[in-house]
C-alpha cells in the first residue's frame, strides 16, 4: 500500500515535470524552429501562445469534469492526448501544424495538471507524509522550467529541435503503464451531479480571451486591447453571476469560503507574476546583454533548479511540520523579494559569480513558496470537490505566469526604448529595462508578502475529509 502510494506519486510528478519542461523546452529551440519550417515572426510566438492559451484556459474545467467523471481517467486520458500530440509536434512539416498539435499539447496538459493535487491529496492524508509528497510534486513544478531549458539546448544542438517533442514519447508511454497500475481508481460523482456546461462556457471563454489578450498585449493597439479586456471580464462576471443561481455550479461558493482558498490563490498569482517573468527576463538579460548562447544561459539557470531542488525535496516538508506553512512561505517569499532587489542593480557588464550566482542560490525560497502555497490552497477541501480546487490551484498559476511575462516584458521593452530614445546605448538600455521590470515583480512579492502575513491562516491537519467517494488502490 505505502510502495503504491509513492511510485503514485512518481508517476504525478513525472506527468507534471513532462508538462512543465514543454512550456519552456521550446523557448531555446525557436530560432531552429523558425529556420526550419519557415515560421514569420508574428507566427513564431503563437508556438507558445498556442499551448498557454488551452492550458490556462481549461485547466479549471478540467479540474470539475475530474471530479464528475473520475480524476484518474481524466489524468491518464490528459497524459494520453498530450503525449499524442507531442508526436504530432515533433513530426510537423509546416507552421499551422505545430501550432495545432501544441495547442492540442496544451488540452492534454490541462486535464492531466488540473486533477494532480485532487488524486495526490487522496492520497497523502497523514500531515507527515503530506508535506513531503506535496514538496516532491512542488519541486517538479519550481525547477522543471530550468531543466527544460539546459535540455532543450542540449537536444536542439546535438540532435535536431524536433527531438524536444519526441523526448515526451516514451515518457507519456510510461506515465500512462505506471499510472493505470497505481493512481487511485474512483466512480467520480457523476455528471449529472455538476455539469453546469453554461458555466464551463462562461468561464472558458473568459479565460480564453483574458489570456489571448495579455499574450498579445505588445502587439495589440489600445482599443483592440481594452476590447479584448473587457470582453474577458464581462464573460467572468456572467460565470460568477451564473455560478450563485445554477443548481449544480461549477465552482461552489463553498470552495471560495473554504479556508485558505482564495487568499493562497491571489498570493500565488502575486508571487508568479514577478517570479516566472524573473525566468524569461533573467534569459534574455544573459543572451541579449551578456551574449550567451542558448546551452550556455541553460546551463547558468540551472543552479537555480538545483538550489530549489535542495530546499523543495530535502529541507522544505521538515521546515513546514516544524514551523508551519504559513511561516515558512513568509521565509520564501522574504527571500525571493532579495532576488529581485538584487537583480534591480545587475550591471551591463556583469561577472557571473559575482553578480549572478547569487541571485541563483537565493532563489531557493522557491522550493519554500510553492509546497507551502499548495498545502494551504488545498486545506479543508473535500473529496468531492479535489479536482475541482487543483484545477483552480493550477489555473491562477498560469494567469500569474501569463500576466507577470507580459506586463513585465512589456514595462521593460517601454523602458528600454525610452532609453534608446534617450541616446543610451544597447545593451545600457536592455539593462535599463530589465531592471524597472525587476524592481516591479519586487513590488509584486511585497504585496504578496503582506497579503499573505495578514489573511492567511496555518492549514489545518487534514487536508481531505471523508466523503462518500470510494478510493480503490
Amino acid at each position: 500500500m505505502d510502495r503504491t502510494r509513492w511510485t503514485a506519486l512518481g508517476v504525478l510528478a513525472t506527468g507534471s515535470l513532462m508538462t512543465i519542461l514543454d512550456g519552456s523546452i521550446v523557448t531555446v529551440a525557436m530560432p531552429a524552429i523558425q529556420a526550419d519550417l519557415g515560421f514569420s515572426s508574428a507566427e513564431l510566438s503563437w508556438v507558445v501562445n498556442a499551448y498557454l492559451i488551452a492550458f490556462g484556459s481549461l485547466l479549471l474545467l478540467a479540474g470539475r469534469l475530474g471530479d464528475l467523471i473520475g480524476r484518474k481517467r481524466m489524468f491518464l486520458t490528459g497524459t494520453a492526448v498530450f503525449t499524442a500530440a507531442s508526436l504530432l509536434a515533433g513530426a510537423a512539416t509546416s507552421p499551422a501544424l505545430l501550432i495545432a498539435a501544441r495547442f492540442l499539447q496544451g488540452v492534454g496538459s490541462a486535464m492531466a495538471m488540473a486533477v494532480s493535487l485532487g488524486i495526490l491529496v487522496t492520497l497523502f492524508t497523514v500531515p507527515a507524509d503530506r508535506s513531503r509528497a506535496i514538496a516532491v510534486f512542488s519541486f517538479t513544478g519550481a525547477a522543471g522550467a530550468a531543466i527544460g531549458q539546459v535540455v532543450g539546448g542540449v537536444l536542439t544542438d546535438a540532435l535536431s529541435w524536433h527531438w524536444i517533442f519526441f523526448i515526451n514519447l516514451p515518457i507519456g508511454l510510461a506515465t500512462l503503464f505506471l499510472g493505470r497500475r497505481t493512481l487511485p481508481g474512483e466512480r467520480g460523482l457523476g455528471l449529472g451531479s455538476g455539469a453546469d456546461l453554461a458555466g464551463a462556457l462562461l468561464v472558458t471563454a473568459g479565460l480564453v480571451t483574458g489570456i489571448y489578450a495579455v499574450v498579445e498585449l505588445e502587439k495589440s493597439g489600445p482599443i483592440r486591447t481594452a476590447g479584448l479586456f473587457a470582453l474577458a471580464v464581462a464573460l467572468l462576471a456572467g460565470f460568477v453571476v451564473r455560478q450563485t443561481t445554477a443548481r449544480d455550479p461549477l465552482v461552489p461558493v463553498r470552495v471560495l469560503r473554504t479556508p485558505g482558498v482564495a487568499v493562497a490563490n491571489l498570493v500565488q498569482v502575486l508571487t508568479l507574476a514577478a517570479c516566472f517573468a524573473f525566468q524569461v527576463l533573467v534569459t534574455l538579460y544573459l543572451q541579449n546583454v551578456l551574449g550567451y548562447d542558448a546551452l550556455r544561459t541553460g546551463l547558468a539557470m540551472l543552479p537555480a533548479a538545483v538550489a530549489i531542488g535542495a530546499v523543495s525535496l530535502g529541507l522544505s516538508a521538515r521546515l513546514n511540520a516544524r514551523f508551519g506553512e504559513r511561516r515558512m512561505l513568509l521565509v520564501g517569499l522574504a527571500m525571493l523579494f532579495g532576488v529581485l532587489a538584487l537583480l534591480v542593480r545587475v550591471p551591463v557588464h556583469a561577472n557571473y559569480a559575482v553578480d549572478v550566482l547569487p541571485v541563483m542560490l537565493l532563489v531557493a525560497g522557491f522550493g519554500l513558496v510553492l509546497p507551502a502555497l499548495a498545502t494551504l490552497a488545498m486545506s479543508g477541501a473535500r473529496a468531492d470537490d479535489a479536482g475541482l480546487v487543483s484545477g483552480l490551484f493550477n489555473t491562477t498559476q498560469q494567469i500569474g505566469m501569463a500576466l507577470g511575462v507580459a506586463v513585465l516584458a512589456t514595462l521593460a521593452a517601454a523602458r528600454t526604448d525610452t532609453l534608446r530614445a534617450a541616446g543610451q546605448g544597447a545593451a545600457e538600455a536592455l539593462t535599463g529595462g530589465y531592471r524597472l521590470a525587476f524592481a516591479v515583480g519586487a513590488g509584486l512579492v511585497v504585496v504578496a508578502f503582506v497579503t499573505a502575513a495578514l489573511l492567511l491562516r496555518p492549514a489545518p491537519a487534514q487536508i481531505v475529509t471523508e466523503s462518500p467517494t470510494a478510493i480503490r488502490l
